[in-house]
């Protein structure tokens, strides 16, 4: 069951991430290929994939096909993929509700204690 939820995500995920045109141009790699076993029946697979998606897109004499290969272009498209769970009913409870208490402002009697204070700070020093 496990197996079967892993491989359900991954086909979710691979679908949302990338194009699915891109998907359905799969066969085009195998036609391609056994294209590349004619001219050289000793390459492989692997040799394959690195020639056409490791060295970039040389121009050379199957440019065109080359191109129709899957992931080789494109369509500058843009795919969003949401998921959500729908909650049947959501409740808060306040375990320990807050208290606002009202500020009162401190009024000083004597205002010139801290004015004169803060503007002895900034004199340059003096020698005696």
């Amino acid at each position: 069951m496990k197996k079967a939820i892993a491989i359900l995500f991954l086909l979710i995920y691979l679908f949302s991430a990338t194009e699915v045109k891109q998907l359905l141009k799969l066969p085009a790699v195998f036609e391609h290929f056994s294209e590349h076993q004619l001219e050289d029946n000793q390459i492989s697979f692997v040799h394959f994939l690195a020639i056409h998606y490791l060295h970039g897109s040389p121009k050379d004499q199957d440019y065109k096909k080359d191109m129709q290969l899957p992931f080789k272009t494109s369509s500058d498209s843009c795919s969003n993929f949401a998921t959500g769970i729908a909650l049947s009913s959501l409740h808060f409870t306040i375990l320990h509700p807050l208290l606002i208490l009202e500020k009162k402002q401190i009024l000083l009697q004597n205002n010139d204690t801290f004015s004169s204070f803060l503007s002895k700070i900034w004199q340059p020093p003096k020698f005696c």
